[in-house]
């Protein structure tokens, strides 16, 4: 898969932008502050729907403008596709080969990306809240139905919260509506639970290899699934519903006490052990981007076992992050198969053939131009 047109309108600080690109490495050059990382977002952005840099897509906008689009042609299963994406102030609105989409959740997967910037490096040691956003965008890329079964999940809760939040606040006594919330959730939290187990499986296949190769041998990666609710993979969905409802029920009083909801998918974590000893304490900076490194390589191998394409990889100023050689394992594990966009001030310093036909533009004050 790979994206060989982009155009941008009114994003950021792009007026007007059409480029086209190739399918190998391309580089982009050029000072801080005058848009590569907007490039890269963009790319980001037509794929996901949203960003991974701010939760506000006003800021998506070109200062004063009414709305951005983003549009670009990819090449996926050797057939061209079409995408489209304009974000205005009231919403967003997506197309897929010119045809409008009822919902995102039937845009998101069209194309498949994976960004790793240097905030990913927090993945491992930041709050758990970054581990699973990671799981929910990397699930949703190959799965409509998780993406769908999350989106239920979240309204479910809102309203179970706004009604946990009555009977605390003593504006309502009758405790029937809870009891069929607290049903309708845990049918959807154990069908999250259910996909992110399988997810974390399959990336500890994949990361587990990749991991021992950067560390030269020496360091075994394994990773956990820390649920809120005592559930396993061991447990069928009908299990994993039981399981929960049991759960709600135990803590019924403590939520309607504290006025919201204390378990289920939005409450839990990730856990990475190097060697059985816990990387997020115990581990060095260095173990924990190996491991971060790990994981984002682990991506493009999952996704192309599910879906039988390599995805888009984009790779925001992060070799001036990685010492010579994870850079090096890292240009080693993409050449030759996978489209990469690498943003840098400066590929001086780098010495790896990837890099050496790569594709070269450069970019000053919202103009990106492929470099003679």
């Amino acid at each position: 898969m790979y994206i060989n047109e982009l155009m941008l309108k009114n994003y950021r600080n792009y007026e007007e932008l059409s480029i086209q690109f190739e399918n190998k490495v391309n580089v982009i050059l050029g000072e801080n502050a005058q848009g590569k990382t907007n490039v890269m977002e963009s790319i980001y952005v037509l794929a996901m729907a949203k960003s991974h840099r701010t939760s506000n897509d006003k800021e998506l906008i070109r200062w004063d403008k009414e709305y951005a689009k983003i549009e670009g042609s990819i090449k996926k299963h050797n057939r061209s596709t079409s995408l489209q994406l304009v974000i205005a102030k009231k919403g967003k609105k997506a197309k897929l080969n010119f045809i409008e989409q009822e919902r995102l959740s039937q845009y998101i997967g069209a194309m498949n990306v994976i960004m790793f910037a240097p905030e990913d490096l927090n993945l491992v040691k930041g709050s758990p809240q970054v581990r699973r956003r990671f799981i929910d965008m990397e699930i949703g890329q190959v799965s409509a139905v998780y993406l769908h079964d999350l989106s239920r999940y979240q309204k479910i809760m809102q309203q179970r919260n706004h009604y946990l939040k009555m009977l605390q606040m003593k504006k309502q006594s009758d405790k029937t509506m809870l009891d069929v919330l607290t049903a309708q959730l845990s049918e959807a939290a154990a069908k999250i639970i259910h996909r992110r187990l399988h997810f974390i499986e399959e990336l500890q296949k994949w990361a587990k290899p990749i991991h021992s190769g950067i560390s030269r041998g020496l360091e075994t990666l394994s990773i956990k699934y820390k649920p809120s609710v005592d559930v396993s993979e061991d447990h069928d969905l009908t299990k994993m519903i039981e399981v929960y409802e049991e759960k709600f029920a135990n803590i019924k009083d403590k939520e309607i006490e504290r006025g919201t909801t204390l378990a289920g998918p939005h409450r839990d974590d990730l856990l990475f052990y190097v060697n059985n000893h816990d990387v997020q304490t115990y581990g060095s900076q260095g173990q924990q981007r190996t491991t971060a490194l790990s994981l984002k390589l682990a991506e493009i191998d999952l996704i192309h076992s599910e879906i039988g394409e390599y995805p888009i990889l984009l790779l925001d100023d992060v070799l001036s992050e990685l010492d010579d050689y994870r850079q090096s394992h890292l240009l080693n594990t993409i050449q030759g198969k996978v489209q990469t966009f690498v943003t840098t001030t400066s590929v001086e310093g780098i010495d790896h053939q990837t890099l050496k036909e790569a594709a070269t533009f450069n970019v000053d004050a919202g103009h990106l131009s492929l470099s003679k």
